[in-house]
């Protein structure tokens, strides 16, 4: 099946435009996804739009969204009122700055995606900006409108095309200072020695592909197991780590190769991108 595209417009560096597209460089189509059952039944549950106060059914497209003023107050938005606030960014992608990426906390990248040319014309157009953005090593920092939103986007290159990532708010992420903190003992020298020769042995490359979702994958073990009448064998339990520990014999048993197992590595060509984590940060795929 072709990917649709999440948004199509225009690019705009200055004076110079090019139409594009959006779409998604991350997906979930290979999760475990579940229904509400009625276990007396079998069958599945339907969920009904139902008006809070008279009890009755109402039809999904008859229903319009708002915003709540006061106890039980609302002021109704209509379509014809979503579309009186369009922006020129809903069209558009505006590239507003140029920063060093290393100048984006990571705190702030959010959702990725693959943009593209839309079309034939304007493909010189793009070619340019790309290279130029190449050229000088930085990312372009714009704005557009997905989902009724008018969100900040950061774009850099990858391979023969760019990738835009939508940006959090200030707002949107907490300061580290917000959160509930001890004070850090000073490490024993002993035990950093050892903690630092871990380090080192278990240094090596980023691949996704050797990291898949375990509880995933049990869960469609499990219903594997239940689909053909077998009976579900409890897993162990972890360990309790709760429990007090020697941290200078744990380090030590680590240090000896006594650590946990390495995660298995996905075979068969199905790391896909469902499997790739929706940080931007993948040099890999970013062209020089």
């Amino acid at each position: 099946m072709a990917v649709r595209p999440s948004w199509e417009g225009h690019l705009r560096l200055s004076l110079v435009t090019c139409p594009v597209a959006l779409f998604p460089a991350t997906s979930e189509a290979q999760s475990v996804r579940f229904n509400l059952i009625n276990p007396q039944t079998n069958n599945r549950i339907r969920m009904k739009t139902v008006d809070a106060g008279t009890g009755e059914e109402v039809s999904r497209g008859d229903l319009v969204k708002g915003f709540e003023i006061a106890k039980g107050e609302y002021v109704l938005l209509d379509k014809d009122d979503f579309e009186q606030v369009k922006l020129e960014s809903t069209r558009i992608i505006d590239i507003e700055k140029f920063v060093p990426r290393a100048g984006i906390d990571r705190l702030y990248w959010e959702t990725p995606y693959h943009l593209v040319p839309s079309g034939k014309t304007g493909v010189e157009a793009f070619a340019v900006i790309r290279e130029a953005m190449k050229k000088k090593g930085m990312v372009a920092i714009g704005r557009l409108v997905m989902s009724t939103r008018e969100r900040i986007c950061a774009i850099e290159i990858e391979e023969t095309g760019l990738l835009l990532t939508t940006l959090r708010t200030a707002e949107e992420v907490r300061d580290v200072t917000e959160m509930p903190t001890a004070p850090l003992p000073k490490p024993d020298a002993q035990m950093l020695a050892i903690a630092e020769k871990i380090v080192e042995q278990q240094a090596g490359t980023f691949d996704p592909a050797d990291f898949v979702d375990r509880y995933e994958d049990a869960l469609r073990a499990l219903i594997e197991q239940k689909k053909k009448g077998q009976p579900v064998r409890p897993v162990a339990p972890a360990n309790d780590d709760a429990k007090v520990v020697d941290l200078m014999a744990a380090l030590k048993r680590s240090l000896k190769g006594g650590g946990a197992p390495a995660a298995p590595r996905r075979t068969g060509g199905t790391a896909s991108a469902s499997r790739r984590p929706s940080s931007p940060k993948r040099s890999g795929r970013r062209a020089a």
